[in-house]
């Protein structure tokens, strides 16, 4: 039996057993993820065990149960960064990463330099966190270069140098294929929650995830998080399924690249700048049984991209007539304070053809279920 569909017996120190669950399956691209299988449980002691079975050879199954603080394990640095958006109170300043800064105004930065690179997650794993309790702080998880079969649920990733732009990424992908990412938290990220590099990223599944803008530092210098969902990949394959975005101000996502990119009942609530931007013809993104509260800008006005959004009902209908969902697709939902703008109105169905072959999570909820359900059931300790 997957792991994704079993209840693993774990044997907790002292003799003390303890169930950790891995909660369902995956839907959609990730469909049929199994990461580290029937491989035996293991609790890391520290941070260094963590490191060290993360990136093994060996398929893993890790269960978090504690937090695991990496700030000040590899030291802090100060040097001269910017300031892009002023030195006001609320605004982010940002390290001078591959010379970013440019001509903005030079300004101090003292940063925790463990949350500049994630840690190495190689293939055949399994994170899972228990209860509310799996948290890793000061450092995210990053998967590149080939790792696949990858399961991530139930965990917490928080205080990546949130004061900084370059300060960290929670999550980061670049040639990956298969991995599921479930009820997990992202909170006071420097820079990206979930950055996307652009090598091809297939079969990903993001589900139940509570991406929380909510900061003290921002680009938009509004207590809104700018950095949220990078895309920007060469043939990523993305279901966004059942995830709550909250108090960000744009890039939530940057969709561009050759990116597929299908959201199924997630939910944006107040976001002060704009959810959806792009600047590739060639990126596709599906939206449906989605809710917008409080979403200033739904879209930008330039994107650039393939969009639909079942403007009605007879272009839902043909979701159904076309066999590329095997159902129709579902309306999505707008409150008053929400401009949908372009975006309510968009209907490329070109690309359909393109979910193909892979597996399709329905749009189990309406647009407006969502809205009530999704923002209390993302997240760590929701399973």
């Amino acid at each position: 039996m997957p792991i994704s569909r079993a209840i693993i017996l774990l044997a907790g120190l002292g003799g003390v057993c303890a169930a950790a669950v891995v909660t369902g399956a995956a839907e959609g691209f990730a469909y049929g993820v199994t990461g580290g299988g029937d491989a035996s449980p293991v609790y890391p002691a520290d941070i260094d065990e963590l490191v060290d079975l993360l990136g093994s050879s060996e398929p893993q199954v890790i269960v978090l149960s504690k937090t695991y603080d990496f700030t000040g394990s590899e030291g802090t640095t100060s040097e001269t960064g910017c300031a892009p958006w002023g030195t006001e109170e609320g605004c982010q300043l940002a390290i001078n990463a591959n010379d970013w800064c440019g001509s903005n105004p030079a300004a101090e930065v003292s940063y925790d330099n463990a949350g500049l690179a994630g840690i190495t997650v190689k293939s055949n794993k399994t994170l899972v966190g228990t209860g509310s309790s799996g948290i890793i702080k000061g450092k995210g998880l990053r998967m590149t270069s080939g790792a696949s079969n990858i399961i991530i649920q139930n965990i917490h990733i928080t205080d990546l140098n949130p004061e900084y732009v370059w300060g960290g990424d929670a999550i980061v992908l670049s040639g990956t294929d298969l991995i599921w990412i479930d009820h997990c938290q992202t909170s006071l990220i420097g820079r990206q929650h979930y950055a996307f590099g652009f090598d091809p990223n297939t079969r990903i599944t993001l589900s139940n995830n509570y991406i929380d803008g909510k900061t003290s530092w921002s680009a938009s210098c509004d207590g809104h998080h700018y950095w949220v969902l990078e895309l920007v990949g060469e043939g990523d394959q993305i279901t966004f399924q059942n995830n709550y975005l909250t108090y960000t101000s744009g890039r939530g996502p940057a969709l561009s690249g050759t990116t597929l990119f299908h959201a199924v009942n997630s939910v944006w609530d107040s976001v002060s700048g704009h959810a959806l931007e792009g600047d590739s013809s060639a990126a596709r993104g599906l939206f449906e049984g989605c809710a917008f509260s409080g979403v200033a800008q739904v879209a930008v006005d330039d994107f650039a991209g393939q969009l639909f959004s079942g403007p009605d009902a007879a272009s839902r209908e043909r979701c159904a007539a076309s066999g590329a969902l095997g159902r129709a697709c579902a309306a999505n939902a707008y409150d008053g304070d929400s401009d949908a703008g372009n975006f309510e109105g968009a209907d490329d169905e070109g690309f359909w053809g393109d979910f193909a072959g892979y597996d399709v999570p329905a749009a189990s909820m309406s647009a407006e279920e969502a809205r009530n359900s999704v923002p209390g059931s993302a997240g760590i300790g929701h399973i």
